[in-house]
C-alpha cells in the first residue's frame, strides 16, 4: 500500500503542468509572501503556479500601467511569457475611484491578452471596521470581469464567509486593513482553488524556503485546524459562486 501510494504521488509530479503567473499589486500582494505560498500549495497539485511579482506598498493600477515609482510591471509582462497575470488594485479603489479601477483593469486585460496571458482579478476584503462595503467591491470586480474577459477571485467572499462562520477569526493585522498570517493564507487557498481548479487534500501548515546561501527562511506556520478551515472556506466559496 505504501509502495502504491509513492508511485501515484510520482505519477502525479511527472504529470504535472506549469503555469507561470504574475501578481501585480501592492502590500495585499507582498505581505506574508502570498505569492511564494500560493506557488508552494500548488506543488500538491496536479498545476504548479510558478509565481513572480511586481508589487510596492500603496499602489493602485494607475501606478503600474504608468510606470510610477519606478514599477516596471508592462515590461515584465512583455518579456515574462507568462500564462496568468493576476491584478490586485488599491484596497479602497473599488469605493473611493471605481472609474479609474475599471479603466486600468480594462488597458491591462487588452495588454495581457496581446502577450498571451490571461487576466484574473483578485477581488479584495472590505477593512475589518466596514463590513458593509464588500458586496459593493464585489460587484464592482464582477463587473471588471465580465466586461474583459477576466477571471475574479473571490477572496473577498471568502474572508466575508470565514468570519460569518467563525466570528472570532483572526484575518487582520492590527491596522484593520492589511492580512495577517492567516488572512494571507485563506487568500493563499482560494488563489491555488481557482487557478489550479483544486486543493490538495491536505494543505501543509509549515512552509519555508532556502535563500541564496542555503539558510532556510520559514515564510509561515499554522495548526492543522486553520489549514483545513482555510481549504473548507476555499471550495465553499466556489461552491456558492456557481450557484
Amino acid at each position: 500500500m505504501i509502495f502504491g501510494l509513492v508511485l501515484s504521488s510520482a505519477f502525479l509530479f511527472s504529470q504535472q503542468k506549469e503555469l507561470k503567473v504574475l501578481f501585480v499589486g501592492n502590500s495585499y500582494t507582498w505581505g506574508y509572501n502570498l505569492a511564494h505560498i500560493v506557488s508552494l500549495i500548488s506543488e500538491e497539485t496536479s498545476t504548479l503556479l510558478v509565481t513572480r511579482k511586481s508589487v510596492i506598498g500603496g499602489a493602485d493600477l494607475g501606478e503600474h500601467w504608468k510606470g510610477g515609482r519606478e514599477l516596471e510591471t508592462k515590461k515584465i509582462i512583455a518579456e515574462g511569457d507568462f500564462d496568468i497575470v493576476v491584478l490586485q488594485d488599491f484596497s479602497m479603489s473599488a469605493i473611493h475611484t471605481p472609474d479609474s479601477l475599471l479603466k486600468y483593469v480594462r488597458l491591462f486585460a487588452e495588454y495581457n491578452t496581446s502577450y498571451g496571458a490571461q487576466t484574473y482579478l483578485f477581488n479584495t476584503w472590505a477593512r475589518e471596521k466596514v463590513p458593509q462595503y464588500q458586496a459593493e467591491i464585489d460587484a464592482l470586480y464582477q463587473q471588471a470581469a465580465s466586461e474583459n474577459n477576466a477571471i475574479r477571485v473571490p477572496v473577498g467572499s471568502a474572508w466575508q464567509l470565514a468570519l460569518e462562520l467563525r466570528p472570532s477569526v483572526d484575518l487582520f493585522t492590527s491596522d484593520g486593513s492589511h492580512p495577517n498570517e492567516l488572512g494571507t493564507m485563506l487568500s493563499a487557498s482560494v488563489f491555488v482553488r481557482s487557478l489550479c481548479g483544486e486543493l490538495p487534500e491536505l494543505i501543509p501548515t509549515l512552509y519555508r524556503i532556502e535563500d541564496a546561501y542555503g539558510e532556510t527562511v520559514r515564510l509561515m506556520n499554522h495548526n492543522p485546524e486553520d489549514a483545513e478551515f482555510c481549504k473548507r472556506i476555499a471550495r465553499q466559496v466556489f461552491e456558492s459562486d456557481q450557484e
